[in-house]
């Protein structure tokens, strides 16, 4: 009706390779890896005598934040030695999220599966590991037979701990930051044509055109809450992280 052919799903969320299997996602990754690797490489090159500002200002936020509002409060004191991971973690996942908005690159690297399914096994394999470390067998066998709940459920109620602590987990956490992620793109791709397409409207739909402004400040809004999510995002993901090797380390059963 307004002249607007919408592209196929699939050339929104994917692009030509660079060169072999190397598109623009592998290329935001490695940004994010490099960006975060070098923010704290600066920042360690900076006299710790004087009062941090600029970047090492940053990353001592960055420490702060990761410190107080997930370690802190997930794992307490003994989860301090986990900051490092947690803090690499959260600003990969950031950063890997916040070319959504930005020009040229216009996709958060997480809305493809692979990251978010990478970054969950790497979880997996770290929680799991925790486990076994701390608590030796019992880790499996006290989900496979939870002592805390009566003996006649404990069949029922094991099976379903190891679906939900071995398989349900890792999948869990790399649909959520991949699907949240891919609905914003979604969302701002949709809202850029229908602007555009009011814009340019025929002669005959020529009434469109000022309607323009609706889809533009609803793209405008949408991106400014996509830095917000993109943040969620990244903090769900590590606070969730924190408490399943929390659990790991110190199991209820």
């Amino acid at each position: 009706m307004l002249g607007l052919t919408f592209p196929p799903i699939n050339e929104l969320i994917r692009w030509r390779d660079i060169f072999t299997s190397f598109n623009k996602v592998g290329v935001i990754a490695v940004l994010a890896a490099l960006i975060g690797i070098g923010i704290f490489l600066v920042a360690g090159t900076k006299d710790p005598l004087k009062a941090p500002k600029g970047v090492r200002n940053l990353a001592e936020t960055g420490v702060e934040f990761i410190e107080d509002q997930i370690v802190m409060q997930t794992m307490g004191k003994d989860g301090l030695p986990w900051t490092p991971f947690l803090l690499s973690l959260f600003i990969f996942i950031y950063l890997c999220n916040l070319p959504g908005i930005i020009p040229l690159f216009q996709m958060p690297a997480t809305a493809r599966m692979a990251i978010p399914l990478f970054l969950a096994l790497v979880v997996w394999v770290v929680y799991n590991a925790v486990g076994l470390k701390h608590n030796g067998i019992k880790y499996i066998t006290g989900m496979a037979w939870p002592h805390s709940v009566p003996v006649g459920m404990r069949p029922l109620v094991g099976v379903i701990e190891l679906l939900s602590n071995i398989v349900l987990r890792p999948f869990s956490l790399a649909v959520r930051l991949f699907a949240n992620m891919l609905a914003g793109h979604m969302l701002l791709i949709t809202f850029a044509f229908l602007s555009n397409a009011m814009f340019t409207a025929h002669t005959k739909q020529f009434f469109l055109r000022p309607m323009g402004i609706l889809p533009l400040f609803m793209l405008v809004f949408l991106t400014a809450f996509e830095v917000l999510v993109g943040f969620l995002q990244a903090y769900i993901f590590t606070i969730l992280t924190a408490v399943f090797i929390n659990s790991a380390q110190h199991p209820e059963h």
